[in-house]
């Protein structure tokens, strides 16, 4: 799995139709209509990603590795 920044994740997010719903601190905290979950992605400089809150945040948005 290739590593991605924090803002390349919301912005991958962002296309697959979640929305910002609010920022607290270094988190953007994005919701979708219809959906339950919430995924907070900690948005910091350019720092990536470690791999393992790379793959559950991918998980809960349901996104794939050619969707970043």
């Amino acid at each position: 799995m290739k590593s991605v920044s924090g803002r390349d994740l919301a912005r991958a997010v962002e296309r697959k139709g979640w929305t910002l719903l609010r920022v607290h601190g270094s988190h953007h905290i994005y919701g979708k209509p219809g959906c339950m979950v919430r995924l907070s992605i900690p948005v910091h400089e350019h720092r990536d990603l470690k791999a393992g809150l790379l793959k559950h945040l991918m998980k809960l948005a349901e996104l794939s590795e050619d969707d970043l």
